[in-house]
């Protein structure tokens, strides 16, 4: 339900609960049943080997189009991650 108030999903490396916070808001996103807002997984040696599965097998399989993996991007550095939750903030207009 958070995911309906939010302008920005930042997700942290986690397990199972974070996982599914990340595809529910993802699946949101994709339907359209929430507005467009960034979402960031930060760390990318964390995040490489779910990404490439998603590019290998999903993507491959057709399951996920070449548009659904422009639904996240993938930070190191605070500030790449606050840079990118505030451009989209001023897009929003909040």
């Amino acid at each position: 339900m958070f995911v309906r108030y939010a302008n920005a999903f930042v997700v942290m490396p986690g397990g199972f609960g974070t996982m599914d916070e990340l595809f529910e808001a993802l699946t949101l996103i994709q339907t359209g049943k929430v507005r467009e807002f960034p979402v960031v997984l930060v760390g990318s040696e964390y995040w490489s080997g779910l990404v490439g599965w998603m590019r290998e097998r999903m993507l491959a399989d057709g399951m996920i189009s070449p548009e659904d993996l422009d639904l996240f991007i993938i930070c190191d550095e605070p500030h790449e991650v606050a840079d990118h939750v505030i451009a989209a903030a001023e897009a929003q207009g909040a």
